[in-house]
């Protein structure tokens, strides 16, 4: 089986554009790992985690591994609406195999926890990532530089991302859902 993890950011634009990009990105790895089922990594936050794991359980034979940074309680409650915790909810019964993280300091702490441990886990990162550092402890740029330290493959889907605390798209342009892809075997 080849293990794909997940980073990604929350809040998305174009996801039709996204999903294509996405799709693309696990043909890819299906294509650099032939003949091994693919075993995704997610937890189940908000946007990419969420969209890159209900693609991949779209093909045949994925499996679903759920790292949780906080207990399910204390996890869901950082998401939005009800609608959200609801779809996390029916993602969460897909998993083959859910996992709690160790208790950790802080909230961030608990996040970047949660990125090293998918980074520990696979065999190629997808990053659904606007290209930029990270703004927070665990946050996509930093799993992304973490995997590039590591030489892990990494197909990362190009986005736009939001400001903090704002609505407005961080310049997602021309290359919104393209995929770049580092370190693929071939």
């Amino acid at each position: 089986m080849v293990t794909i993890g997940v980073t990604g950011h929350r809040f998305l634009a174009d996801v039709d554009r996204l999903t294509e990009g996405i799709d693309e990105a696990l043909r890819q790895i299906e294509v650099a790992f032939p003949g091994r089922p693919l075993t995704v990594i997610s937890p189940l936050a908000e946007g990419a985690d969420r969209l890159v794991a209900r693609r991949a359980l779209a093909r045949h034979g994925t499996r679903l591994i759920v790292p949780l940074p906080l207990p399910q309680t204390n996890y869901m409650a950082d998401f939005a609406t009800k609608r959200s915790r609801a779809e996390f909810l029916a993602l969460l019964r897909l998993a083959d195999e859910t996992i709690v993280l160790s208790p950790a300091e802080t909230r961030e702490a608990a996040y970047e926890a949660v990125g090293r441990f998918i980074l520990d886990r696979c065999d190629v990162l997808l990053a659904v990532w606007d290209g930029k550092a990270a703004r927070g402890r665990g946050g996509t740029g930093e799993i992304v530089a973490l995997a590039r330290a590591r030489g892990l493959p990494m197909a990362w889907v190009h986005i736009g991302n939001r400001k903090p605390g704002d609505q407005e798209i961080t310049a997602p342009g021309t290359e919104q859902g393209e995929v770049s892809f580092e370190r693929f075997p071939r």
